[in-house]
């Protein structure tokens, strides 16, 4: 048996040769007398099994090794036990805090060493057992659920097919797909001729097969209502074989169930060949059995829309021809026909309801019809009023510019016309509504107010030709993105990227018009947005910030509900700046968007892709620092200069949206921070060292200190030269 790793970490020859001696026998022992390389040995291929880490080392102690290795998914699981001659409670705390097992003082006790690696070696292999069961266990569930949705999706596919030839290709084509069979045939009942039928047989040249209803495996099924799983069809009596034998086919395994209606009775037999890698097994019934109930279902669905095509229609050709929608009811209000045109307002898919003519259909579809009734009955009151009128009246009624609510939450401009409708004998029989989309005649207020708060909308478009022709104004940009985007994108596909997208995007400019900012444009998945273009609010800066905090605070609710769903969260980086910007309508003859350009723009976005050089989410720049009213948490913690520019800009981070939880000792840490900033430009690097390592044994977390530790600790070994002006110069735009 290969036997376990041991890292030794000590700069001490005489406690490594002490700590060999006790365990060399029982294990395979590697020994470094750095941290840093201790660190690399850790994150390596060959990691070691247990870490025997002292604490007082040169360079690097071995808290900070620790805390490293525990920060590393690929060494946080190595078991560390620290060993030091101190012996101090507050020491041992604080190891067992970073991450350590164990806390071994010196001398060493061999029976004590022994003992406690053998333990921490126990437990951890107990731990790896018990993570690779999890594993397992995750993994069979998500097969169960990929499944389940893939079956969901299959029956989803059928409901939406109508015509009854394509449906039974479906049927069969998906049966294969669902079982890992090699054909499949779905066998309908002729009640006419008392015949089982296929007009879609797969492998067969024929378009058609027919059969009386008792004969064969498919008709004993038929008949008795049995499930038949024949593992070897050639030891099955009721095989004929002579099929195989003109076809050239083998059969092996049969799977055959009949397929039942919503009242229970049998409407056809399923009959699926051959499944790969074996015979079928009683999962592969149940699935079928359920596929089966929701392909009936469809089954009955197209039935009835080929009996719907045979009914004789109300006008179709003259009613498609019309440029205006047009939805007929009966005297009991129930919709009779619908129009294309009319669909198109409504927001529903054509492709549904054209006949081979092209004409206009019924709406048999239940979904549709739901949607429109509601919107015509429920959603729109005064079109149930309006039609009320015209029925006790029998006179037609007229509004004018209404706004129609649709099923799916959007709305409409339409003028609508209510029309009897009287037979020959001039008896009344219904209503026809004829609708006019005037939609487009105000899409100007409606494409503004998509954009920015009604109110904003309302001043612009009563001033539209100055404020759009461009103007030099104050102004607050704000850009946010979200963090490996591209990563998340192409792990969760297409589909679900624009439902993340739009469901992200409505909680953050749900927060953006509360503060009265203009939604400039999304840029992939990033959002820029102006407070204070066309219109100054006097405390754009502070509703730029006030913007940011709630969108991380929003996001961290966003998190948690995707969490609950098994499903990845987001992280985002926002950057503020305050300038003075040109406004205005920008682009060409053909399209024309308003926007805001300049300097001051370019800060922001790059303040906001900053954030990934100090791991922070809100950084603003000193103009808009300057610029607020109100009090924030905020900390000083680079000047910077953006490339191309000669004068730096000092930025901030906003911190109010953490808590105890999120950013613990937060007021102790801005002590320390700020008391190191200030050794770091006066060049006091051994203090800043102090002051930067306070503060992350307060946070460990805290990437701005530790930032601060690395630049003081370079300086110390490396210091700059006579004009260092302390400002740090971005290398990307």
């Amino acid at each position: 048996m290969k036997k376990q790793r041991i890292l030794i970490v000590d700069d001490v020859p005489g406690n490594i040769y002490i700590l060999w001696e006790i365990i060399k026998f029982d294990y395979e022992v590697s020994v470094t007398t750095n941290g840093t390389e201790a660190i690399e040995l850790a994150m390596s291929e060959n990691q070691p099994d247990l870490i025997l880490l002292d604490i007082v080392m040169p360079e690097m102690d071995g808290y900070e090794v620790c805390r490293r290795l525990k920060a590393a998914e690929s060494a946080r699981d190595i078991p560390i036990i620290f060993i030091t001659s101190r012996d101090k409670e507050e020491d041992e705390t604080l190891g067992l805090e970073l991450g350590a097992m164990d806390y071994i003082t010196k001398p060493f006790s061999p029976g004590i060493v022994k003992a406690r690696i053998r333990t921490h070696l126990e437990v951890k292999q107990h731990r790896d057992h018990l993570t690779e069961l999890v594993e397992k266990r995750t993994a069979e569930l998500i097969k169960v659920r990929e499944e389940e949705i893939q079956l969901l999706e299959m029956t989803t596919a059928l409901s939406f097919e109508l015509n009854l030839v394509r449906l039974l290709a479906k049927i069969m084509d998906t049966t294969q797909e669902l079982l890992f069979a090699d054909r499949c045939t779905l066998f309908l009942h002729d009640e006419k001729t008392g015949e089982l039928w296929s007009q879609v047989a797969q492998g067969l040249a024929t378009q058609e097969i027919r059969f009386p209803a008792h004969i064969g495996i498919a008709g004993s099924v038929f008949t008795s209502g049995q499930t038949v799983n024949i593992p070897d069809a050639y030891a099955d009596k009721r095989f004929n074989p002579a099929v195989d034998k003109k076809t050239g086919y083998k059969t092996q395994s049969i799977l055959c169930m009949p397929v039942k209606n919503k009242n229970g009775r049998i409407i056809g037999v399923t009959q699926v060949l051959n499944k790969k890698g074996g015979p079928f097994t009683e999962t592969d019934e149940r699935r079928l059995r359920a596929f089966s109930a929701q392909a009936s279902i469809a089954l009955e669905n197209a039935r009835l829309f080929e009996d719907v095509l045979n009914m004789k229609n109300y006008n179709e050709c003259m009613l498609e021809s019309m440029s205006n929608g047009m939805i007929s009811l009966d005297a009991e209000r129930n919709i009779v026909k619908c129009n294309k045109a009319a669909l198109r307002i409504f927001h529903e898919s054509e492709s549904p309801f054209e006949d081979e003519q092209g004409g206009v259909l019924g709406l048999q579809d239940a979904g549709v019809l739901s949607r429109i009734r509601a919107a015509v009955f429920e959603y729109n009151l005064w079109i149930h009023n309006s039609i009320s009128k015209v029925m006790g009246t029998r006179k037609a009624d007229l509004a004018l510019d209404t706004e129609l609510r649709l099923a799916d939450g959007k709305s409409v401009s339409v003028n609508l016309t209510t029309v009897p409708l009287t037979d020959i004998k001039k008896e009344f029989i219904g209503c026809l509504l004829v609708m006019e989309d005037i939609t487009r005649e105000k899409r100007l207020k409606g494409t503004i107010a998509r954009y920015m708060t009604k109110e904003v909308a309302d001043k612009l478009l009563e001033d539209s030709e100055a404020v759009l022709g461009g103007q030099l104004q104050e102004a607050t940009i704000l850009f946010s993105d979200i963090r490996s985007f591209t990563s998340i994108s192409e792990k969760i596909g297409p589909k679900e990227t624009v439902s993340l997208l739009n469901e992200y995007f409505t909680v953050m400019v749900d927060i953006l018009f509360r503060y009265e900012g203009i939604l400039d444009k999304y840029i992939g998945d990033a959002i820029m947005a102006v407070f204070g273009a066309p219109f100054s609010t006097g405390e754009d800066p502070d509703r730029a910030v006030k913007t940011a905090v709630d969108m991380l605070r929003a996001l961290g609710d966003f998190n948690r509900k995707r969490e609950a769903e098994a499903k990845d969260g987001l992280n985002i980086g926002v950057g503020i700046n305050s300038d003075e910007v040109l406004s205005g309508n920008i682009g060409s003859l053909k399209r024309m968007d308003y926007t805001v350009i300049g300097d001051g723009v370019n800060l922001a976005s790059r303040l906001e892709s900053a954030n990934k050089l100090y791991m922070t989410h809100i950084l603003i720049s000193e103009f808009t620092y300057r610029g607020l009213k109100d009090r924030y948490i905020c900390r000083e913690i680079d000047v910077i200069r953006a490339k191309g520019k000669k004068k730096p800009v000092a930025i901030y981070q906003v911190l109010d949206y953490h808590d105890k939880k999120s950013f613990p000792n937060l007021s102790g840490v801005l002590d320390l921070f700020h008391e190191g900033l200030g050794c770091y430009r006066d060049r006091k690097w051994k203090k800043g060292i102090e002051r930067f390592s306070r503060a992350l044994s307060l946070n460990g977390d805290d990437f701005v200190s530790r930032l601060y530790l690395d630049r003081c600790r370079y300086f110390s070994e490396h210091p700059p030269a006579e004009n260092w002006d302390s400002v740090w110069t971005m290398s990307s735009k």
